[in-house]
């Protein structure tokens, strides 16, 4: 399980001056749920939700964005801690990654979730692997699930685009129609926009042809937190 490290730690000091809040020294996961957001989670995840990673990663923006902040964010952090180790369980080849409040999970060709070339049919190898996170999220039915679809750059933009709606749709409803609720569920998809790795190479090109997902807390749980902690 990757973290999201020195500079998210040097990114949240900065602003929590700015914000008049106390830097964060070295916080663990549930730590920085409880730090990040205490003086201004809207503000705070605006800002670093554009500058983590590449400048465009909307995935960690949402992350950061949907932050309670405080005890309640300790509380929610060490759910999802907990959340998280259960889906690199049943998983091992996800890139699973803990931030704030939240988790990244990646999914590409090495990670079991793939789709045969021009297609967005959910099937074999790629519904087994849905299936073991369906487990997963049915023990945690108080979270939100983002989706997003990528691709990489070989052919047009505005085709990839289209692609990576299907294929994120795809993912979605395949989630939905095996018991995930479909309020918990969200749909993006940015085609070629996003790369995460260099689309000049096929292992670079492997990598960005993937679905991310992002899990925050909903409502109920957020409620569940301040009244735990107040």
């Amino acid at each position: 399980m990757k973290n999201i490290g020195l500079k998210l730690a040097t990114m949240v000091m900065a602003l929590s001056l700015m914000l008049s809040c106390n830097a964060v020294k070295n916080a663990n996961n549930k730590q920085k749920g409880a730090v990040i957001g205490a003086g201004s989670g809207a503000a705070i995840g605006g800002i670093l939700g554009n500058n983590v990673g590449n400048g465009n990663n909307t995935a960690l923006g949402a992350i950061i964005g949907a932050v309670v902040g405080g005890a309640a964010g300790g509380y929610i952090g060490n759910r999802m801690d907990k959340q998280a180790q259960r889906i690199e369980q049943e998983i091992p080849g996800a890139e699973v990654t803990r931030v704030g409040e939240g988790i990244n999970v990646v999914f590409n060709e090495d990670a079991g979730v793939y789709f045969d070339t021009n297609k967005s049919e959910v099937k074999g190898a790629s519904a087994s692997t849905l299936d073991r996170l369906v487990g997963v999220l049915k023990e945690y039915p108080d979270t939100n699930i983002l989706v997003e679809g990528h691709t990489d750059s070989a052919g047009a933009n505005d085709y990839n685009l289209n692609l990576s709606q299907q294929r994120a749709q795809s993912v979605t409803n395949y989630l939905a129609n095996k018991g995930i609720a479909s309020n918990r569920l969200t749909t993006k998809w940015y085609g070629e926009l996003q790369p995460k790795s260099d689309n000049s190479t096929s292992e670079g090109k492997a990598k960005n042809r993937r679905v991310e997902m992002v899990i925050v807390a909903d409502e109920n749980l957020k409620k569940e937190a301040i009244d735990k902690t107040q």
